[in-house]
């Protein structure tokens, strides 16, 4: 009979990983004045692995790689989309090595292709093995049905591709609220793309302080475009194993207030403590 204090799971870990996702708004704005805004508030935050979106590249700059410097870090970079010699990608920086990296270019119709794309970063954690993955969906409110079809996409990828020791860490920018269609289908609230692969909301799960608006008019740069509040930025974490490996802890917004006078993205991001 199983020890209804310890659950199917067996004893729960103590350790754990903080994982962090941010979506760094790209060339935009007082990009070179908001990068050092970026950067103390990733050191600040002390994430174990970080997954950033809008991450740009020019020639023999990286923006992934500058953070991964600067932090002491490894990082991976992928991109598809390009405008003006200047690139608009994914990136994950880890604590730990990065021992390989995937990406896959997502669906989208060829007159609304947004370059996005799903990247995989294997990492060698200190406790064992896991992956991590930093994506980024359409974004313009009528593209819900471009959204679905892009997690129907991303999600065979991640069921065939992660790391089989830890559940996998999906991070990024959805540009979708909890209730739509297409976080539905990556939390089991509808039919799963990639059985037997389901996610749980970090937000949620751990929970979070408040509604966890990740775009939010507190933030002039996303006061700006006078569109509704919302939390679509997210940490997804598959089902937990032994251990309760993965089960969020704690859930936090990164990023939620100016460094000195200056903001540092029209995002807010999401920081997470799993068990690992």
């Amino acid at each position: 009979m199983t020890d209804v204090h310890e659950g199917t799971l067996g004893p729960l870990l103590d350790s754990t990983l903080r994982v962090a996702t941010w979506n760094l708004w790209w060339r935009f704005g007082p990009w070179e004045q908001r990068a050092e805004a970026i950067l103390a508030t990733l050191r600040a935050a002390d994430a174990d692995v970080i997954a950033l979106q809008e991450v740009w590249e020019e020639g023999e700059r990286n923006q992934a790689a500058e953070l991964a410097d600067a932090l002491g870090y490894h990082h991976a970079y992928a991109f598809k989309y390009e405008f003006e010699g200047v690139c608009f990608g994914n990136a994950v920086l880890s604590r730990w090595p990065i021992t390989a990296q995937e990406h896959l270019f997502l669906p989208a119709p060829p007159d609304q292709d947004e370059g996005r794309l799903i990247l995989r970063a294997d990492i060698d954690g200190a406790r064992g093995p896991l992956s991590v993955f930093s994506t980024h969906l359409h974004y313009r409110l009528y593209h819900g049905h471009i959204r679905q079809e892009q997690v129907r996409a991303l999600c065979p990828f991640i069921r065939d591709t992660a790391v089989a020791d830890f559940p996998a860490i999906l991070c990024g920018d959805f540009n979708a609220v909890s209730d739509s269609d297409e976080i539905r289908l990556l939390t089991g609230k509808a039919a799963v793309p990639a059985p037997p692969l389901v996610f749980r909301d970090v937000w949620e799960l751990a929970p979070g302080d408040g509604p966890g608006l990740t775009w939010s008019n507190t933030n002039p740069y996303a006061a700006a475009e006078a569109e509704t509040p919302a939390r679509i930025d997210y940490i997804f974490v598959s089902w937990p194993e032994a251990g309760g490996r993965g089960h969020a802890v704690a859930a936090r917004l990164l990023g939620d207030l100016p460094v000195g006078d200056v903001w540092a993205s029209d995002h807010f991001g999401i920081v997470a403590d799993l068990r690992y």
